[in-house]
């Protein structure tokens, strides 16, 4: 793997992940940053999707990934004030080929602390995916780790992941953080960067909480990463829609 940056320079943590081949759904590691929290009795209603931009050449391999976009929707419910479990159906597409169903995914997180409990908030998400066009199954581990200090809140997703199937096993990893700057509920600018399977990306976020009704409210979040190596796609965008009620 060739690597326009410094490989001395960049933390281990960061290294491993780079240089390991992680990611779910064909190389698309660019996707929502988890936050460690919980509601009980909260019910959600999410879309997300994430698309990319790559200029590779003709003789590359990247070029596949292209227009590729991946979507999720998904249900879930807070069934406790420490677990909360989800659903989603996962559709693929790209220039050649139009959006369809590729598989399912289950998808369980447990907020290990009490939020303010310690220094850092922790919580584990779970994670089955199955893909039912490449015969392709995935469970995924990810620690999910957040702190605050005065306006700012750091979080980080760290992935570990196997999949099987069509002949072949991996053992893959990926990391993800965020810095999110809270100016207000309706609008919280961030920075995320992305390490996994040929991707290794910087980019901006805007996040923000749109409050409709008592109980009600609506998140959103879009962003735009800059690939940082030769192998990485050259823009990935990202955007979520979340409807939360009790």
């Amino acid at each position: 793997m060739y690597f326009t940056l410094n490989e001395r320079r960049l933390p281990p943590a960061i290294l491993l992940a780079v240089t390991t081949n992680a990611a779910l759904a064909d190389g698309v590691v660019v996707d929502r940053i988890y936050d460690p929290y919980v509601e009980a009795g909260e019910t959600e209603l999410e879309w997300r999707a994430t698309r990319l931009r790559d200029g590779a050449s003709e003789e590359s391999e990247e070029e596949a990934l292209d227009g590729v976009h991946l979507h999720r929707l998904g249900i879930g419910y807070g069934f406790s004030e420490r677990w909360f479990g989800e659903v989603y159906l996962i559709g693929e597409g790209s220039h050649e080929e139009d959006l369809s169903l590729a598989g399912v995914e289950l998808e369980a997180k447990w907020q290990i602390t009490e939020q303010g409990e310690y220094a850092a908030d922790w919580g584990l998400l779970l994670e089955f995916e199955r893909e039912n066009d490449k015969d392709l199954s995935e469970v995924a581990v990810t620690l999910i780790s957040s702190r605050e200090w005065e306006r700012w809140t750091g979080t980080a997703n760290l992935e570990a992941i196997y999949e099987w199937g069509s002949g072949e096993e991996e053992l893959e990893s990926a990391l993800k953080l965020q810095g999110r700057y809270r100016w207000k509920a309706e609008l919280e600018p961030a920075l995320e960067l992305y390490a996994g399977q040929d991707t290794f990306g910087l980019g901006p976020v805007l996040l923000g909480e749109i409050k409709l009704r008592p109980g009600h409210r609506m998140r959103w979040e879009v962003g735009a990463i800059l690939g940082l190596t030769d192998e990485s796609p050259d823009q990935s965008f990202r955007i979520l829609l979340e409807y939360e009620f009790f």
